[in-house]
This record gives structure tokens, sequence and C-alpha cells, in this order.
């Protein structure tokens, strides 16, 4: 088998490959009707520990279900702290560029999977539509609605289009020279995935092999379960090749006739070791986040609002190894000059075993739509039954949350 094939092939793989860490993409949007906000959407696929993000370390059940990963760097407000690999955004927190909505969730329920969640969340419907019978998705249905794009409305960067922005409005692609590089706990899945499997157990020590070789990073041959703390500091804005190549990019559009920009962050999946295996994609989200703040200039920041959402939350007790299994509420992240910050969003449940959904994981109190719709009105004007019915059908947006200033 060619090793390159194989590594293009990976997404047979199951849980691991859709929220595979060799997958990543950029779209982006440019036209007149847009006005001069930005908005840009980042899809954290693997499903991201809202509760090890944004810790509620005010809630007395916390320390309990939690013993291992309960850590913090720095007091958000009321009962939250933040993790510490994310200690480098404090600077936007204290300017108020920096927010969080906690305890939602997209309309996905019980399933858990990787495929299913990550194909709602980028179709924007609810569970009242067939999971991947949607042939658009929800940004590319808001574009629909704004008279006056160019026809280069769409561009795609990176390896796969994002189902986020397929659609009728026209796309084109755009393909950097990136490296491919495998964290620690990627290689841990691919062990487990292919070790009894005769006819992918050497390919998969090839892929890892390249993944090497292209990242100029040695073999990780021996990981540990729970991998060490990592050769970066908490919260160090560390560079990432790969995101800088992407971020560099979208950033030079952004400053110039582009309007929306959406990417798609990898490696999430932390079923074990996650103390360790959270900090890298941790870093790769500040580094986005402070790289495009710094690359798009202060003016176009400051009309710029960034939605980071994960297609589920992850349990709210510890596993066994140190990790955390497929949940449900989770932790959307948003930054940016435009955004009305310092503050966590959304109603609080508690983590007592009542208070959980399923008495396992966070109980959602919101829908991550009805913020990106919220979002979408604030920096564009849309009309909201535009947004409940087009680009969101059936969604309910409720109270304005006054996400923009």
């Amino acid at each position: 088998m060619d090793r390159r094939r194989f590594l293009q092939g990976l997404t047979v793989a199951g849980c691991s490959a859709a929220a595979h860490p060799l997958l990543s993409t950029v779209t982006m949007a440019q036209g007149a009707g847009l006005g001069e906000n930005r908005l840009i959407v980042v899809i954290l696929r693997g499903g991201m520990d809202g509760l090890d993000v944004v810790q509620p370390v005010g809630d007395p059940d916390f320390v309990a279900l939690r013993p291992d990963l309960a850590h913090s760097t720095f007091s958000l407000e009321n009962r939250f702290a933040l993790h510490p690999a994310l200690g480098g955004l404090q600077g936007l927190w204290t300017a108020g560029q920096l927010g969080f909505v906690h305890a939602t969730s997209t309309p996905y329920r019980d399933k858990r999977s990787h495929f299913d969640g990550q194909s709602l969340l980028e179709a924007g419907t609810g569970m009242d539509v067939a999971i991947g019978s949607q042939r658009d998705g929800w940004l590319n249905r808001m574009l629909q609605a704004v008279p006056g794009l160019s026809a280069e409305t769409a561009y795609a960067v990176g390896r796969e289009a994002l189902p986020l922005l397929e659609g009728q409005g026209p796309a084109r692609n755009w393909t950097p020279e990136v490296n491919l590089v495998l964290s620690a706990q990627s290689h841990l899945l691919l062990d487990h995935i292919y070790h009894d499997d005769a006819l992918f157990r050497e390919a998969g020590e090839e892929a890892m092999t390249l993944s090497a070789e292209l990242s100029g990073q040695p073999r990780r041959d021996t990981v540990q379960a729970a991998p060490e703390k990592g050769p970066f500091n908490p919260g160090e804005n560390r560079p990432w090749k790969d995101i800088d190549t992407l971020v560099d990019f979208a950033a030079g559009r952004l400053a110039g006739a582009t309007r929306i920009a959406a990417f798609s962050l990898s490696g999430w999946d932390t079923h074990r070791g996650q103390e360790g295996a959270i900090k890298t994609p941790l870093s790769r989200l500040q580094r986005i986040i402070l790289r495009l703040q710094a690359q798009v200039g202060a003016q176009v920041w400051g009309r710029t609002t960034l939605v980071a959402m994960t297609e589920f939350g992850r349990t709210a007790r510890q596993n066994g190894s140190s990790g955390t299994d497929h949940g449900t509420g989770g932790v959307m992240v948003l930054a940016g000059g435009a955004l009305r910050g310092g503050k966590v969003y959304g109603q609080w449940p508690g983590l007592s075993e009542a208070a959980l959904y399923d008495r396992r994981d966070l109980m959602p109190t919101s829908d991550v739509r009805a913020w990106a719709a919220w979002a979408m009105r604030g920096l564009y004007g849309l009309d909201r039954q535009v947004l409940e019915t087009a680009v969101f059908p059936g969604l309910d947006m409720g109270d304005d949350p006054a996400l923009i200033l």
C-alpha cells in the first residue's frame, strides 16, 4: 500500500478519523453585502472537553468528578477558571475580547458519534432532519441570504472542503504545504486501532513514521498513556508551522475583501491521559486566535468575531484512564474586537448527579446554533426569520444575548 494514499484514506479509522489531526481545512468568503465586519468559525473536531477548558471551580461537585483534571491558570467571572494551556489569552479576556458559552450543544443526543455529531453541527439542522441528508451547510445558507456577493464568494483552504460551507455558493480550493503532525494521543489511538489488524498495522507504522519525517519530530514509540506535560510552558504562544501557514493566508484575505473564514482544528478526542493530550490542541487553538489578532491588525481585529464550536462535550466524570468519554454539553470559545467579551455566557446547570444529562454528562442549557445566529445577526444585521428558517431551520433563537458590540 502506498503510504501517502494510506494517509489520505485514514477516514476509515472509525472514532479517531472524525477527529483526526491530519485533516485540516480553512474556508473563506467575501462580498460587498457583508459590510466591514468579519466572522471566523472554527470547527473543533473530536469533542472538546468544555469542563476542562473552562473549569467550573466554584461548583462543589467538580473536583470529586475530576480529581486528576481540576487545574486552572486564571479566574474568569464568578465560578469559572481557564485551562493553563490558554493562559496566553488572559490579555484578551482583560480587554473584553474573549468570552465563552458554557453548557451548550447541538440538538444531537445520546449516540455520541463523531461523524454524526459533526454532520449535524455543520449542517445546522435539528434532529428532525435525518443526519447526513442535508446537502448544504449553515454558513453557506447564510451566504445565500446575503446580496451582493462576488463570483469568488467562498474559498476552501486545506485538504478537504468543510461541509459547513458546502452548498450553492461558489467555492474554490487552496491547499497549503503543511507539515503532518501526529500528537502523542493520536499515536495511541492509531496503535490501538491497528494493533491486531494484519493488513493495516504495517501501513499504520509507516503513517506514523511519515508524520515524523515530515514534521521533523522523533517517532513516539514509547509514548505513555498519560503523556508528560510537554516541552512548552502552559499558555506559551508557541508557533505551529501548519497553523501559521493557514492563519497567515486567511489573515491576508481578511485584511482585504474577505469577510468570512472557517477553520477545522482536530485533536480533541481525549479518551486517555487527558491532562497531557489536551495541551497540544489548546495550544493550537490559542495560536489561531493570537496569530489572527496579530496578522490582521488592530483595525480589522476590532471588526472581527471568532466562534469556535465542537460536535459535543465530554463526560462529567473522568474515566479509568484519566481521560473523558463522549458526552453532551460543552463550551463555545468566542474572541475578537467586535465581541462583548469578558464574560462566560449561558445558564450553568450544576454538576450534581441529578443535574447531569443522563446522569453522566453536562446538561445542555442552550443550542450552539442560537449563539452563532445571534453573532451573525449582530455582525451583519440578518433578519431573525431568515436565521431561524433558512440558515438554521426550526431554530428558536431565544432572547438576544448581545454578543456583538
